[in-house]
């Protein structure tokens, strides 16, 4: 493995994580099992947008052109379906903005946990969301820090570092304020303070640990091959003494800047194709942003095999919810909530309604582009005159 600074030369060739498993992953399985989860990802992945799926064919009603569609597999882990997913979320998340600022904060695990998580992947990452709810929500209803209410937020699990490492941790998006107990008042937080940072960090780090004892204790958490109870406690012990990292990225002004600030961080995967810089001779090179170094730009070179094992890391497990509502953005709470803390900030202000988009008029918004408009002629309509059945596809899963 090597870094190296990037390269000022065009790219003259894409690449995409479906070139790498195309390429390797056969290698690769020779050494490593893949769970069942991990087989549906790789599958989708490699077939996205293939015949494999099934299409159809397009056809101008004014020229001689035609084109063929291939189906999308819509993995939440592909590189290339997400763009579409994201800006429907999106959409029905402008109509639930309120008019206030907005603070963003993100919960961080240990890396000492790392081979506990990866053991447990659906108990462990499940309660980083219990953890920084039962955090975020103690704080606001303790009158000491000025709130005395509760609190709305999204919450969205990351799993990656930029170099594709396991990195566990959880942004957070909270509206700068809360709602009284009797949802009749609204309780402004500070414009550019919510909680102390250390504070907030040392009650998530206790009650998270709080919760790995009770699962431990109850017999449900898998411990790794080379771990016993003492192993168990040793690490908990350790844990226990470090310093957990809760920090703060600069708060939002008001509701305007939130969308744009959550489409970078709801749907992203582990690596976008486009960081791909070159797959040849067993080896993959993609870019990164330095965190260390100012977030300069650099280029990390790695055998095919590990680029593997590090996307597959990433894969969630089955039914796992990786952005979550609490508070009162609650899937059961927000639709009156967010219509009475509008009424409360602003009685005059009209509220937002969330507009149903077809697939076309999303395109057109997002790239400008009219896909049902001739790329040819500039004139004719594109319409489908077959349907491509996906013959040699079968998705056990």
């Amino acid at each position: 493995m090597h870094d190296s600074e990037p390269q000022n030369e065009p790219r003259k060739q894409r690449f995409e994580v479906a070139d790498v498993f195309h390429r390797y992953l056969d290698q690769y399985q020779a050494g490593h099992r893949l769970s069942a989860e991990q087989h549906k990802v790789v599958r989708h992945i490699k077939d996205c947008r293939t015949a494999a799926l099934g299409g159809h064919v397009e056809a101008c009603d004014s020229c001689s052109h035609t084109r063929i569609a291939y189906n999308s597999c819509r993995d939440r882990h592909c590189p290339k379906c997400q763009a579409m997913v994201k800006e429907q979320w999106l959409a029905a998340r402008k109509a639930e903005l309120l008019p206030c600022g907005y603070f963003h904060l993100v919960f961080t695990l240990p890396h000492s946990l790392n081979p506990l998580v990866l053991h447990n992947r659906k108990l462990c990452l499940g309660l980083i969301f219990s953890a920084a709810n039962r955090t975020l929500q103690s704080f606001a209803a303790d009158p000491r820090w000025r709130l005395h209410g509760q609190l709305g937020f999204i919450g969205v699990l990351h799993t990656w570092s930029q170099t594709l490492i396991d990195h566990f941790h959880l942004h957070c998006l909270i509206p700068g304020g809360a709602l009284s107990r009797d949802s009749q008042r609204w309780i402004r937080a500070r414009k550019n303070y919510l909680f102390r940072l250390e504070s907030l960090a040392t009650c998530f780090r206790n009650l998270y640990l709080a919760y790995l004892r009770t699962l431990f204790d109850k017999g449900e958490l898998v411990l790794p091959a080379n771990w016993d109870h003492r192993q168990f406690e040793a690490i908990l012990a350790k844990a226990g003494k470090t310093k957990w990292i809760v920090y703060a990225k600069a708060p939002f002004s008001g509701p305007e800047q939130v969308l744009g600030y959550l489409a970078r961080y709801t749907h992203r995967v582990a690596i976008a194709n486009h960081r791909l810089r070159a797959i040849a001779d067993g080896k993959v090179s993609f870019g990164y942003k330095d965190r260390k170094n100012g977030n300069a730009k650099r280029t990390m070179t790695i055998d095919a095999e590990e680029f593997i094992r590090r996307f597959l890391l990433h894969v969630l497990p089955k039914g796992f919810a990786k952005i979550r509502y609490y508070g009162f953005l609650s899937h059961t709470r927000k639709k009156s909530a967010i219509s009475q803390i509008r009424r409360i900030i602003d009685p005059l202000m009209v509220a937002p309604e969330e507009k149903k988009e077809s697939i076309r008029e999303t395109m057109q918004r997002v790239t400008g582009i009219d896909i049902t408009r001739c790329p040819q002629c500039g004139t004719g309509r594109i319409v489908v005159i077959t349907r491509i059945p996906a013959a040699f596809y079968r998705d056990t899963s």
